[in-house]
């Protein structure tokens, strides 16, 4: 049977404690670096990505990340006189959508294990072919907020798979470690619904909520990034190794008259970006809302920049930032130079240089992607 059992409340602010789930490393690392870095009054640290066009300030309109994003606290009261197989949180409503916290005390069909899912209550009245994406992170408290546990997730809802979560989600053994509070458990979940685009690059992310998982996902998601500069590079340095296909392809590119090189070496905005939206927005990772909320931001650097804007170029001057091969002129990417020279500086272009903690700047890196 299921039932509401407790208090619930809904609210935005931020909790300590980790992201686990889908993470490519051990809990233990993921604790030390959130809690290593944490945010105190609001403040981000050192590791956010500097985002220079702040929240609420996007163009696209549609409603903004921060407005389909909830924070919601479910408090589990007389925890240890429960007998139900299964609970439900009272619903709650973030980004047009009806959503509750589904727990099985005592796990869902696997022994010695809590399991947590997040639903959507009304699925069963929604359209035919309905269809939302949801990044979340659902979590116990500890007491000691270094100990709480959390997973997160990004996940596709519909009519089929209208409840997500974990089956083993943590070990019943652990519970009596802090995660009771005067025979209360508190649940938490922060709840991101996403509205992708396919033609362009979108925001994900609330404001607070991306530094949360910057703080754990950031070596990750620079790695995305790394990994398709290094390809596109490797690729360019083998056709210019290669005299005869680049002596070829010089020949073809200068056999062709002025007009037709500055034809093709120019195409739309929406062209070039359904591809960049397609190769780094995987909705099964993670850290897809990260690169997409990176890409964003090392867009409007250059848009910033192709303005001759004072604030945004001064941003791209420093130290390791690649001088620009393209720009916006309207609604149309355009090399600044002849394709031939181009391509072998950026073959040639020195890759971002890591800090002394072995991270990379982000907004470079995602400048670097946009540029190659």
């Amino acid at each position: 049977m299921v039932m509401n059992v407790g208090k619930e409340t809904g609210d935005i602010s931020m909790v300590g404690g980790l992201l686990s789930g889908q993470n490519r490393q051990s809990s233990d690392a993921l604790t030390e670096r959130r809690s290593s870095q944490q945010v105190e009054n609001g403040t981000p640290s050192t590791t956010s990505t500097p985002y220079w066009d702040p929240d609420g300030r996007d163009d696209d309109g549609g409603p903004k990340p921060h407005e389909l994003y909830i924070k919601y606290t479910w408090k589990i009261e007389k925890f240890s006189q429960i007998t139900e197989r299964e609970l439900r949180s009272n619903t709650f409503e973030v980004g047009g959508y009806i959503w509750y916290i589904l727990i099985y005390p005592q796990g869902c069909n696997v022994i010695d294990h809590l399991s947590l899912f997040l639903c959507v209550a009304n699925h069963d009245e929604l359209p035919p072919g309905w269809n939302h994406l949801a990044q979340f992170t659902i979590g116990v408290v500890n007491k000691d907020p270094k100990k709480s546990k959390y997973s997160d997730t990004l996940h596709s809802y519909w009519e089929k798979e209208h409840d997500w979560g974990w089956k083993k989600f943590m070990k019943l053994s652990t519970l009596s470690d802090g995660f009771v509070d005067d025979d209360t458990r508190t649940v938490t979940v922060q709840v991101q619904v996403i509205r992708e685009k396919a033609d362009r690059l979108f925001r994900c992310l609330d404001g607070q909520y991306r530094r949360e998982l910057f703080r754990v996902y950031l070596n990750e998601t620079e790695e995305i990034f790394w990994r398709s500069i290094e390809e596109t590079k490797e690729k360019l340095n083998k056709l210019i190794e290669d005299k005869a296909k680049w002596s070829s392809f010089g020949a073809f590119w200068l056999g062709m008259d002025q007009n037709t090189r500055n034809c093709m070496s120019r195409d739309t905005k929406d062209t070039i970006l359904i591809e960049v939206v397609k190769h780094f927005f995987k909705k099964n990772e993670v850290t897809s809302t990260l690169a997409m909320d990176s890409l964003y931001s090392g867009l409007k650097a250059l848009e910033g920049q192709s303005r001759s804007m004072e604030g945004n170029a001064a941003v791209m001057e420093g130290e390791g930032t690649p001088s620009p091969i393209i720009r916006i002129e309207n609604d149309m990417f355009v090399l600044v130079d002849d394709a031939l020279l181009l391509l072998e500086k950026v073959a040639m272009e020195p890759l971002p240089q890591k800090d002394d903690k072995g991270l990379l700047n982000c907004t470079k890196m995602t400048y670097h992607c946009l540029l190659c």
